[in-house]
């Protein structure tokens, strides 16, 4: 194991260096995150059909999960001694998610939330790759539940579409 100089290390022990590209990482996802918070909310506000009432929960019930999720992402960012970032242009310059509006269709919906998980799973594996070498077992235990989550979720939504 390479030798570390206490003042290489923060706080909670992790090489600062690697700790800053976990932070604008973690700051990206965060991004991501609130964009497809606001999507899955419009989704819930404007679904139409005769699936409005089994949609209209089950996206109420995502949107509900990813809110808890913005919060820990953004406490984990402020621990490992960065500062997250909290404004609407930031979430849309940084994220890989795009705003979508005005979409009243379940299925094009479901597709919206499977391409999201799908941003979202990849970028989750980054950051649980760069934690595990940076020895931050926090990160990467947040994110390996993140993944296991959103891959249920993947199956799901996949199945509901037949």
């Amino acid at each position: 194991m390479k030798k570390t100089n206490k003042t290489t290390l923060n706080d909670i022990g992790i090489d600062k260096k690697l700790a800053e590209k976990l932070s604008k990482s973690l700051n990206n996802l965060l991004a991501d995150f609130q964009v497809f918070y606001m999507n899955t909310r419009g989704f819930h506000w404007n679904i139409k059909g005769v699936q409005f009432f089994e949609l209209h929960l089950k996206f109420e019930e995502l949107y509900s999960l990813l809110v808890i999720k913005i919060d820990e992402i953004a406490e984990r960012i402020q621990t490992i001694g960065f500062i997250p970032c909290h404004s609407f242009e930031s979430y849309l310059k940084l994220s890989s998610i795009k705003s979508v509006e005005n979409v009243s269709n379940g299925v094009k919906a479901i597709e919206h939330i499977l391409a999201s998980l799908s941003i979202l799973i990849k970028a989750e594996r980054e950051i649980m790759s760069l934690a595990q070498e940076a020895n931050d077992e926090g990160t990467s235990a947040l994110m390996s539940d993140y993944i296991r989550e959103q891959e249920k979720l993947v199956w799901m939504y996949k199945a509901y579409l037949g």
